[in-house]
């Protein structure tokens, strides 16, 4: 009996002390890994060069900028140009402009979005194919440069703020992943909200929207990148210099057709050229500051967001 036993339970033991081997412990997992890292890293360190780059230059002097010396580390530390950009006045104001047009065209971007992919998320609604219709034909159609300008200059909206917040207003994709995120949100809470007795609009306003955080939180940042980083819808609807958003300002500072780094040596008493070689970089960087700042307390609805409403269950 104990020997029958014994030889029974011996097996079962060395069952239990041999360990099975799982897909992370072998081999080509563990070289996956390591070529994965290595890879995501050089991506990494090739993204945030240019960036690393132009912040160098900007904190660089006029001499080395032109010898071709500044890379990753600034090289004859400037704050000079910081101090012109700063007391140039257009700069704020075309930098306060940004920030308005950004604010007031994301709200209302996001106001047509929501509504629009709500009602289009449902199914019962009579027409709804045409609503979704009417959006996509806009993705692959558009009337042109030229129509747009007679169409924005007949309805009195050229110079104006509304000639750049308007037409942008609506991105079809954004809405389309809006519209899929709604649809797979559980039918029941609607369905007891509309026992308790709210309609429609309580519906999306206490329930849909609560529940959307994640790819309203996407969507936004999506609509207030694109409007902070628009330049050209003003660079053709806008006359006025105050007006103007501080893309577009760094946009003619690119092409030269911008007389900063004069008002700026004038301002400082520096040297036109010591500023001019890396007034460039400053505004640029001043210009991301923000959208960097903005990114990462909003990183982490990305995945949630656009992957929720980008797959229908």
């Amino acid at each position: 009996m104990n020997k029958t036993s014994s030889a029974a339970v011996a097996p079962l033991n060395g069952r239990r002390s041999a360990r099975p081997v799982g897909p992370r412990d072998s081999t080509s997992y563990r070289v996956f890994t390591a070529f994965n890292t290595a890879f995501l890293i050089v991506v990494c360190l090739a993204t945030l060069y240019p960036f690393i780059t132009v912040l160098a230059q900007s904190f660089s002097s006029s001499g080395a900028i032109k010898a071709g010396l500044v890379n990753v580390l600034p090289v004859g530390f400037n704050v000079d140009t910081y101090l012109a950009v700063a007391q140039n006045e257009m700069f704020w104001i075309n930098y306060r402009n940004t920030v308005v047009y950004t604010v007031l065209g994301t709200a209302i971007a996001m106001a047509l979005t929501t509504t629009y992919a709500f009602v289009i998320s449902k199914h019962h609604l009579r027409g709804r194919n045409i609503l979704i219709g009417v959006a996509v034909f806009t993705m692959f159609f558009n009337g042109g440069i030229i129509p747009n300008y007679v169409l924005i200059s007949s309805l009195g909206l050229k110079n104006s703020m509304w000639a750049v917040i308007l037409p942008g207003a609506m991105s079809v994709f954004n809405l389309l992943v809006m519209k899929s995120f709604f649809e797979n949100l559980p039918r029941e809470l609607e369905e007891a909200a509309q026992i308790d007795g709210l309609g429609w609009f309580g519906i999306f306003v206490r329930i849909v929207l609560p529940l959307s955080k994640p790819v309203i939180a996407t969507m936004t940042l999506f609509y207030a990148v694109a409007y902070w980083n628009d330049w050209f819808a003003a660079f053709l609807y806008l006359d006025e210099r105050e007006k103007f958003p501080v893309t577009l300002f760094l946009r003619n500072l690119i092409a030269g057709a911008s007389t900063t780094a004069s008002e700026g040596a004038a301002a400082t008493g520096v040297a036109s050229e010591a500023i001019s070689a890396n007034i460039q970089a400053v505004t640029m960087i001043l210009t991301l500051l923000p959208i960097l700042l903005v990114y990462p307390f909003v990183q982490r609805y990305f995945v949630s967001g656009v992957m929720l409403g980008s797959v229908k269950g």
